[in-house]
């Protein structure tokens, strides 16, 4: 079953090596449409030009505007 969440963050949240003992700043998904979840692979750059205010869909890397009701 699919199912919407909304992700408002167009970048990832970046974990110190003090909050996480890998040795490395770790980057964690905030945007939502990574394929390499829950850590950030960069496809959060697709999320740059979204205008505040809009909801978007990412479907397969294509990006479609919902229109609000």
């Amino acid at each position: 079953m699919a199912r919407m969440i909304r992700h408002e963050k167009t970048g990832p949240y970046r974990i110190e090596p003090e909050d996480f003992p890998v040795g490395k700043p770790m980057f964690i998904c905030g945007c939502g449409i990574s394929k390499n979840m829950p850590f950030c692979d960069g496809t959060h750059k697709a999320c740059k030009s979204e205008e505040e205010g809009k909801v978007y869909r990412y479907d397969d890397g294509e990006r479609t505007e919902i229109e609000s009701d």
